[in-house]
């Protein structure tokens, strides 16, 4: 039986996320910051919660001791977070600017890096990450979102990069680009999360090397760089 491990997966995408795998019989960890509070989880089938703060990096060893070099066929970084969508330039501030690539940046790469040797002990060995069309460059046509962008930019030029690094070792980095989906993030508008997530979830099921290095939407359409 395959495992996957869902960062964040306490609400939103990464609850239904995990509700879609365990449902299927995968074996699934789902993290949160605080297990306790995440009922929904815990109570899903083949399901196991373990705590995890992405920002911290003792809190990533704990998650790695607890592993103890447990195959993880998937990770699905999806942790993420989102301030002030709608700031004006000179309203962007440091704080929420540093405070975004943290942990839509930095926290995805230090999570699959330090679960690298649970990933290549896996039959899958697939990484993935949320991307978002707001990450694209070519695509970004109408502005906005000054701080949000810039973080997922930055995770896609990091995955990518870990995508060449890691290929020879059999591993496939993909990003993934969940859409617009109703979620408390988006003040829920959006697709359904059923929707996005059985899209996004076809998308890992179909997952091979050559696919590294790609951002691919729940529909199954690469988002330009």
């Amino acid at each position: 039986m395959s495992t996957v491990l869902i960062s964040g997966a306490n609400r939103g995408i990464g609850l239904e996320l995990a509700r879609q795998f365990a449902t299927d019989g995968w074996n699934v960890i789902g993290t949160a910051r605080e297990p306790g509070a995440a009922l929904g989880l815990a109570g899903l089938p083949n399901t196991r919660v373990l705590p995890l703060e992405v920002t911290d990096a003792a809190s990533i060893g704990a998650l790695v001791t607890a592993l103890d070099g447990e195959p993880i066929d998937v990770l699905i970084a999806n942790a993420g977070i989102a301030i002030n969508l709608n700031a004006k330039p000179i309203e962007v501030t440091r704080d929420d600017f540093l405070a975004l690539q943290e942990t839509n940046g930095f926290a995805p790469l230090a999570l699959a890096a330090a679960l690298k040797p649970n990933i290549l002990a896996s039959e899958r060995k697939i990484a993935t990450a949320m991307s978002s069309l707001m990450s694209s460059i070519a695509a970004n046509d109408w502005g906005t979102q000054y701080t949000y962008r810039a973080s997922k930019t930055a995770l896609n030029a990091l995955w990518r990069q870990l995508a060449e690094a890691w290929r020879t070792e059999g591993i496939t980095c993909t990003l993934l680009r969940p859409g617009l989906v109703a979620t408390e993030m988006t003040g829920f508008n959006g697709l359904p999360v059923e929707v996005s997530v059985r899209g996004m979830k076809a998308v890992i099921e179909g997952l091979s090397l050559p696919d590294g290095g790609r951002i691919i939407g729940y529909d199954g359409t690469d988002v330009p760089w």
